[in-house]
């Protein structure tokens, strides 16, 4: 698998503030990676380190073999920042083809690429109108429109689905699945069920300090975990859990939500676990194979 993004050792201090603490990591080329963490975690100051606009205090980044702000990344990296504004006096055409231009482009192909990743996130019609004439929603996917010019191999989008409305952030959630063969993209949210339907490496900083997270936890050596989400709150839920077969041990990770940790050797745990429910008129909302996402994070149990 082809290393796109590797970190050893990466540290970055704004006087006596240390935001980034040795964070260690590689990104290859494939499925999203997800970039999470509470604010004022460290999450900007990556994304800042990655672009180029800044550089570490220690240690070392690499990306597609090249140190940050290297003129070898031209066109191979674009970043969309969650408060990305165009100028009010002009056309999504007009702008969109300058930063073409800013790549390189011809003035013919700036605007035939333009018009590609216009399409892309279905804003065609509004080609010719100006910001002050769309919605929030509809300048957010103009901005994500911008950072897809020139299909970069890595894509880094801080919060790109905020501020819409279901359907797009759907049609947005799609069309970055869609374009995950060719371009890897970096994802900064804090919806970490968006998230978990996208990613498969997940990134977590906390006060400068990364871990990492699989977005689909399923396993761990001969355990096995498995998130069930009931509709509403019963009595003696983790007890009667506990008393199935194979069960090593349950909590309750939030209300109405409870991990159970399996032995791995049961392999239709799953079915054992909805007859369950049914013999105890349970209604359930959800059956998660793993933990999910917030779990991973959140949860030490």
């Amino acid at each position: 698998m082809t290393t796109l993004i590797s970190a050893s050792g990466l540290s970055k201090q704004f006087g006596s503030k240390l935001a980034l603490n040795k964070v260690n990591f590689e990104i290859s080329k494939g499925a999203p990676v997800a970039l999470v963490g509470p604010n004022g975690a460290g999450k900007t100051t990556l994304f800042s380190l990655l672009c180029g606009y800044i550089f570490p205090s220690a240690g070392e980044l690499s990306i597609l073999g090249h140190a940050p702000g290297s003129s070898k990344l031209f066109g191979q990296l674009a970043a969309l920042p969650q408060d990305a504004q165009f100028d009010p006096r002009f056309s999504i055409i007009h702008q969109l083809s300058f930063y073409g231009r800013l790549q390189g482009l011809s003035k013919a192909k700036a605007k035939q690429e333009s018009e590609r990743v216009l399409e892309l996130v279905d804003l065609s019609a509004a080609a010719k109108q100006n910001p002050t004439d769309l919605s929030h929603g509809m300048r957010k996917r103009v901005a994500i429109a911008q950072a897809l010019i020139g299909e970069p191999k890595i894509v880094m989008l801080d919060e790109a689905t905020a501020g819409l409305d279901p359907i797009h952030a759907r049609a947005i959630r799609e069309l970055v699945s869609s374009l995950s063969s060719e371009t890897t993209f970096i994802l900064s949210s804090h919806d970490l069920t968006e998230l978990e339907r996208l990613c498969g490496q997940v990134l977590h900083l906390d006060q400068g300090i990364l871990s990492e997270h699989s977005a689909q936890s399923q396993s761990q050596d001969d355990k096995r975990f498995i998130t069930l989400q009931l509709s509403q709150s019963y009595p003696n839920v983790e007890e009667t859990l506990q008393a199935l077969p194979s069960v090593i041990k349950v909590y309750m990770s939030q209300a109405k939500e409870y991990v159970v940790e399996f032995d791995a050797c049961e392999s239709a745990f799953d079915i054992l676990l909805l007859e369950c429910c049914h013999a105890h008129n349970w209604q359930y909302r959800q059956l998660i194979n793993g933990h999910t996402l917030e779990n991973q994070i959140f949860h030490k149990n």
